[in-house]
């Protein structure tokens, strides 16, 4: 358990350095041209994902995300005290991850966000993302397991740029991204409204996934071949 504690917690702080602090390369680069800068937000985003979910998959399951935890709980695969411990040091390790990268780019270590996200457009697009992101994940467990990481990866690149919300997708990403007034922020205000809508979408996609991939044979047994001619 220790060990699953350590990749959960190095994991998210290697997430949260990756996306605040590419966010703050991006923008002093981007010379005030907001799609550059979130393309340079994005890319290095995808990227870390699928390393990370590479490096620590086999130790942790590299979730990083409380919603993911949720998920495996839900699934009863992760019993809810080691579901609690996960999400302790996912939270832990993603605002140390956004203090790391306030370090490196000289930004004061407590800079809480002034970023205001809400209204219902952007809770839509957090819930998009996040059912998408459970429905990624659970399906390539399903078709493809060593897929897994080139699917998340390539899911949260792909959502940054069709959910209104950049796709936080991530309850301890965004509490983590409160404490940053920087590209990647949002307000503090603003984040229980996001937690509530990303928690209650990884729910649903667990439900919803978990039905659309019961066994054939548990529901119709003809389903299995009903396209074969």
């Amino acid at each position: 358990m220790t060990r699953r504690l350590v990749a959960e917690l190095v994991g998210t702080f290697s997430l949260l350095a990756a996306v605040v602090g590419s966010g703050i390369m991006a923008e002093r680069l981007a010379g005030g041209n907001v799609a550059i800068a979130l393309l340079g937000n994005t890319i290095p985003t995808g990227a870390i994902l699928v390393v990370l979910i590479v490096c620590f998959g086999s130790t942790s399951g590299a979730h990083f995300n409380p919603a993911v935890t949720l998920c495996f709980t839900l699934r009863r695969e992760i019993s809810a005290t080691a579901s609690a411990l996960y999400i302790m040091a996912q939270v832990i390790g993603g605002i140390a991850g956004v203090f790391a990268a306030h370090v490196m780019f000289d930004i004061p270590l407590m800079n809480p966000s002034t970023t205001v996200r809400t209204g219902t457009g952007q809770w839509v697009g957090e819930f998009v993302a996040t059912f998408g992101l459970i429905g990624t994940i659970l399906c390539c467990l399903k078709a493809r397991a060593e897929f897994v990481p080139y699917g998340v990866g390539l899911y949260i690149t792909a959502a940054y740029w069709f959910t209104s919300s950049t796709s936080f997708a991530n309850p301890a990403v965004t509490i983590a991204r409160a404490f940053s007034d920087t590209f990647a922020g949002i307000a503090p205000s603003n984040v229980a409204a996001f937690v509530g809508v990303q928690l209650i979408a990884g729910a649903l996609a667990t439900l919803f996934f978990g039905w659309f991939w019961k066994r054939a044979e548990d529901t119709d047994p003809y389903d299995r071949h009903r396209m074969t001619p």
